[in-house]
Parts: structure tokens; sequence; C-alpha cells
């Protein structure tokens, strides 16, 4: 081990720096100190807690060798490690514990993980003769100690009653006590579909251009597992300016019709992918951009625009003020046996298909291909496309957990979990939301144009050609008719179902059954 090359010392204090803490606002880099010596370290053990697609990885080791040369630049003392240096270390504690004796440091100090099983790893971490020290990563707007005062663990907790606090709190889209516009929610007017002359004026999204091969390289000669496409240049934001960049280019170009289409997909443009989102999720979970940050501008480039609609922003702010700081106080306050909720007993096998795209299901292969291709989907696609998949078929939440955090370049537990287990899958039993979120293919018909290219017919329950998810969508509201027919915003839906006769009923279910001991060819 003493092959590692360290900083020249003596250092007083080592403070570590996670992945996801490229928080340049941070308020430790606000003085230098020559004794205090930052390590940021590409390690084995993340890279392969699950597999990864390889664009996440190299999103994260090219933002993590940034970070570190703004940090040296700046004049603080930074010790930088690759995969290569990190090699010899079983684990985190193992570096650490490596590093302290070697520099004969006397504090030790960290930043809060925002992932359950890191923050018991250094809350749990003995280092002989030195003192270890929490502090806060200061991103969140809702302080770590104040969750248990808005969230309530083994149960719901309305997120649109925790929105409103949290607008009243910090006084965004406020006229005085009341909502801006009058309503708190423009929700309803979030849910058009792309029409044919909407795809020609969707913006060109902005990309960067970080060279991959070096970073690829280590990854191969490591032998870290990982899938997906990886082009010579990797198009997310890497650094501070390029996240800020991001974030003025969706303001100009994204977030006049963002609220319009946020919940619209399409396979017949260019730009399917981007769309009008923000695509800021990874700079935003990585913290090289602050959710105040965010929010405040683009709140200010709505006041800018007179002809902007009020949902567009709202819309966005529901997502980051709401959604985002929602899912965490949930993850928090329900950890660790909310990553252990299975409410249905889901058992099967997560289809081969999701690795690849290969499957006739057009929804799912537009939304898995590209994901696979860019690391990224939109949450329409991930809640109402595989997730609702996921749902109707019994998937099993262990293996959906590690295909979402896997595969999107944004995915960070703390996240991810909630999103999945709780909002997709229902696995929760309803922590997060008050029903499943089950839906046929009328619902893919509605909001895309998938259905139209599909070798499924969205209109049919039965035969060969019907749309898988009409039959798999009666199949699951049958099989859980005890406990959803009381379920005051879908119970009426069994209405439809009884006055079906009972020959449709029965065809209806034997296709089902069919799809279900088929997944893997349909």
């Amino acid at each position: 081990m003493s092959s590692l090359t360290l900083p020249q010392g003596p250092f007083e204090e080592l403070r570590l720096i996670l992945g996801d803490q490229l928080n340049a606002q941070h308020s430790w880099y606000k003085q230098k100190h020559t004794n205090v010596l930052y390590v940021i370290a590409e390690l084995h053990q993340e890279a392969q807690y699950v597999k990864h697609h390889v664009q996440k990885l190299c999103a994260f080791f090219i933002a993590m060798e940034h970070f570190a040369k703004a940090l040296k630049h700046a004049g603080h003392k930074v010790l930088h490690l690759t995969l290569d240096d990190s090699t010899q270390f079983d684990d985190l504690p193992h570096l650490l514990s490596h590093l302290c004796q070697q520099l004969e440091v006397k504090r030790f100090a960290y930043q809060r993980p925002d992932e359950y099983r890191l923050l018991a790893q250094l809350q749990d971490l003995e280092l002989d003769g030195v003192v270890s020290h929490e502090v806060d990563t200061e991103h969140f707007l809702l302080p770590f100690d104040e969750l248990d005062t808005y969230f309530k663990p083994g149960q719901h907790n309305r997120m649109e009653s925790f929105y409103r606090k949290m607008r009243q709190r910090f006084g965004w889209l406020m006229h005085g006590d009341k909502p801006l516009g009058g309503k708190w929610n423009y929700d309803a007017a979030n849910r058009n579909k792309l029409k044919a002359h909407d795809l020609e004026v969707i913006p060109e999204p902005l990309c960067f251009g970080h060279a991959t091969a070096a970073c690829f390289a280590r990854i191969q000669h490591h032998n870290i597992p990982h899938f997906g496409q990886l082009d010579e240049a990797l198009r997310w934001p890497c650094t501070r300016s390029e996240a800020l960049a991001l974030l003025d280019y969706f303001c100009a170009h994204g977030l006049p019709h963002f609220g319009t289409f946020q919940d619209a997909m399409t396979g017949r443009s260019p730009h399917s992918w981007s769309l009008y989102h923000s695509r800021l999720s990874f700079a935003l979970n990585a913290k090289m951009i602050s959710p105040r940050q965010v929010i405040e501008r683009a709140i200010d480039a709505f006041e800018q625009h007179d002809d902007m609609d009020i949902a567009q922003i709202e819309g966005f702010v529901r997502q980051i003020l709401g959604w985002r700081e929602y899912v965490r106080g949930v993850y928090w306050v329900n950890m660790p046996q909310y990553s252990t909720q299975n409410h249905y007993h889901a058992r099967r096998d997560l289809p081969e298909f999701f690795w690849t795209g290969n499957t006739n299901m057009r929804c799912l292969q537009q939304a898995i291909t590209q994901s696979l291709e860019t690391a990224y989907a939109h949450h329409i696609q991930r809640l109402m496309v595989t997730g609702n998949f996921c749902l109707l078929a019994g998937i099993n939440p262990e293996q959906v957990d590690a295909w979402y955090l896997g595969i999107y370049v944004d995915a960070i537990e703390w996240v991810e979990l909630p999103n999945t287990r709780g909002m997709s899958l229902f696995a929760d039993g309803g922590w997060i939301a008050t029903k499943p979120y089950s839906a046929s293919g009328n619902y893919i018909n509605k909001m895309s144009d998938y259905c139209s290219d599909c070798d499924y017919q969205v209109k049919e329950a039965v035969g060969d050609q019907a749309c898988p998810l009409n039959s798999l969508y009666w199949n699951f509201m049958h099989q859980h008719r005890d406990s959803l027919s009381n379920n005051p915003r879908i119970g009426m839906l069994y209405g439809n179902w009884d006055k079906r006769s009972e020959s449709d009923r029965d065809a209806i279910l034997q296709r089902a059954q069919w799809c279900l001991k088929n997944l893997e060819t349909l």
C-alpha cells in the first residue's frame, strides 16, 4: 500500500468529498487551510454496488476530476484518486483508515451522505486516535433535522400539502399568503400531447463534449460492470459553469413550454429524448448547482416573460421544491425498512429486454432504448411506461430498483428508491401514492405517438395483436380487487369491468396470463 503517492503534510484534518457532493458553494471552501486535505476518490465500491450505465460512471468520474482541479486552482490542498489509485483498498473505510494513518491526521470530517448505506458506513467508521466530525451538505432546502416534523414514518405523507408548506415557507410563486395566479397547482394544464406541428419547434438540446476515452479505459481496465452506450464525447454537464449554462438554456428555450408538455412523449423528433425538460437532474443530484439557484433563476425568467403562462413555471417549481424535497423526506424517515417493502409480493424477474430494448411493445422499446442511449428518460417515461409495466407484470422490486439505480445518470438511492418502489410499484402500500399508478395502453396512446407505430393494437384487449398493457391492467385490477375497490380514486373503475360479459372478462384474463408467461417475447 505504500505505493500510493501522498501529498506532503502535515495535515491536521482530512475532509472527504463524495462523488455527489460537488458543491463549490459549501462553507468548507470559504477559507483556505494549508493543514486541511480534501480527498475525492473514484471508488470500486461505488462503481460496483449495482451495475451502472457507462455514461453514469463517466459523468460522475469526470465531474469529480473537474471539481478536484477547481479546488486546487482555488488554492486548496486536494488528493484526487482514480480507480488506479484506489484499487488496492477493499472499501471506503479501508481507504480512509490508510490515509489517516499515513498522513497522521488528527481530525476526519465528512459531509453527511444522502444514501443510507454510506451514512451508516461513515458513522460506524472507527479511526484510531482520529476524531470524526459530520457536517451538512448545505444543499437541500429543507434542513435534515426538520424532516421528521414534515414526514411521519410508515404512513402516507401528502405531497401537495408538503408542497404548499414549502411555497409558503420560501415565498416562491406567492402573492402575500396566497398562491400566485390564485391556484396552488396547475397540473391539469401539464398534460398536453405533442401534435405534428409541435414536433417542428422542439428546441435542440444543449449538450457538452467531455472526452470519455481515458475514463472508459479505466473502467475497462478494472473490469467494472457496465452497460449502455457511450459516445466519444459526454453530453452531460460536468462542471458548475456548464450546469449554470444548461439552466440558462432551459429558461430561454425549454421553460416557456415546459408545463404544457412535461408529460408528453414522442418518438418522431430527433429531440424526442430531451423535449422541453431541463435535464438538470444530474447536476442537481451531484450538487454542482443548488435547488435554490435553479428555482430562483427559473422564476426570474418567468417574471421577465410577460407572455409565459404560470402553468409553465409552477409545473417546474413543483418538481424541484415539491417532489424532489418530498422524496428525500420520505426516504430518510423510512430507511432502512423502505428498501425492503413489497406490498404486492411481486416476484417475477425483470425481462431481458430491459437491458437491450428488444421488445415489440413500442412504448417500452422507445423508453428503454432511449435510456440505453442517453442514460436518461423523463418522469413520465419512468413512471408510466417502464414503471407501469413492472407494476402490472409483478416484477420483483429489488430487480426494478437495481435497474433504475443503474441506468439513469441522475439516479442516487435517496431519489430513486421512493420514486421506484413507492411511486412506480406501490410497493410501500401507499406511503407516497394514494393509489397504484396503473394504466392500460389508453394512457400511453393519450400522451404519446408510440402506439401508432406499435406492432400491437392499443384498442384491443384480447387476441395475439392486443396491447399487452390492456389485459395486464385488468388482470392487476382483478387480482387486487379486495383492496383497490375501496380506494376512492379508482374504485369506480370496477363498474366498467363488471359491465363486461363473463366471457369477455375471462378472455382478457387469459390473455394476461399468456403475456405473463411470455414476458420475454412481448
